[in-house]
């Protein structure tokens, strides 16, 4: 199962396509039931997404068997290598306690500047600190672009990586960078399977003049993928599913009938060639945080 568990929506309003909110908590626990059944392991979190670790915290069983991921906030500003250190340990501290664990699966910088400036030597001496005092099994960074990534891999032994790849944005299948992070064994979460909801959308509700550039493309994905007997869903979701270097495609839902939706979708039935016409290569596209709030 490659599918793993986005938890935005639990902490706030999240997505351009999100009419519904925030998810209730009723609503979190039955997500997490289905994921449960259907051997969904990756859970994906972080401490900046609202109260997403306290909710999820609060609906895992203590036996449960998810690998978890979080992700640490921006570093403040002006820290010195102490103050660093213990801030990086208070900041992980107060997850796991919302998390109610001893432990998580994966820890990751939330941003690369974090460590490519520099405080980063010292942010990444204290991240294998805690893995090795058994508080994190796997250490590594949230990732936008290539340049990120060499950027990192250039400094630092990443052992997990999360990076955006969906129909739309391809560039780092295309550039050889996911061949490469897996030929150096690292493992890598996909996120924005569905460009924070953008490709499961009408372009003609599209009613922003910014979102022009995606009218065309996102109307020929569509128009494709009926034409093979898809929803534009299970396109998008088969899309992750085809990408053998991704280990999990993290996806986040705004409710329990959603998410049973993309289960039944978690398997490549479209091959990669097909896809290579809905490429997108405007940045403003691909990247939600240049979107219009």
């Amino acid at each position: 199962m490659k599918i793993g568990l986005g938890t935005t929506q639990f902490g706030f309003d999240y997505g351009i396509s999100n009419h519904s909110g925030q998810v209730d908590e009723s609503e979190v626990r039955e997500i997490i039931a289905i994921a449960e059944q259907a051997g969904v392991r990756v859970i994906d979190t972080a401490a900046v997404y609202g109260d997403a670790e306290e909710r999820l915290g609060r609906a895992l069983a203590p036996d449960h068997r998810f690998r978890i991921v979080t992700k640490l906030p921006r570093l403040p500003d002006g820290l010195g290598i102490a103050a660093t250190d213990e801030w990086v340990r208070g900041t992980v501290a107060a997850s796991l306690g919302r998390l109610r664990a001893a432990a998580v699966y994966g820890l990751l910088v939330h941003r690369v500047a974090d460590l490519l400036g520099t405080g980063g030597p010292q942010l990444w001496s204290t991240l294998a600190s805690l893995q090795g005092d058994g508080a994190v099994e796997k250490i590594g960074a949230s990732v936008y672009t290539a340049h990120d990534l060499d950027s990192l891999l250039e400094r630092y032994p990443l052992q997990l990586v999360q990076v955006p790849l969906n129909v739309f944005d391809q560039r780092l299948l295309e550039s050889g960078h996911l061949e490469r992070l897996k030929a150096a064994g690292i493992e890598v979460h996909a996120r924005s399977v569905f460009l924070q909801g953008l490709l499961l959308m009408d372009p003609d509700t599209l009613a922003d003049p910014y979102f022009d550039p995606a009218r065309v493309p996102l109307a020929a994905f569509r128009s494709a993928a009926a034409a093979v007997g898809c929803t534009p869903l299970q396109a998008a979701v088969s899309f992750a599913m085809s990408v053998g270097e991704i280990d999990a495609a993290v996806l986040g839902v705004t409710d329990a009938a959603q998410f049973a939706e993309i289960i039944a979708a978690a398997a490549p039935t479209l091959p990669l060639d097909w896809y290579r016409p809905f490429a997108v290569g405007d940045e403003r596209i691909l990247d939600p945080s240049r979107w219009p709030t």
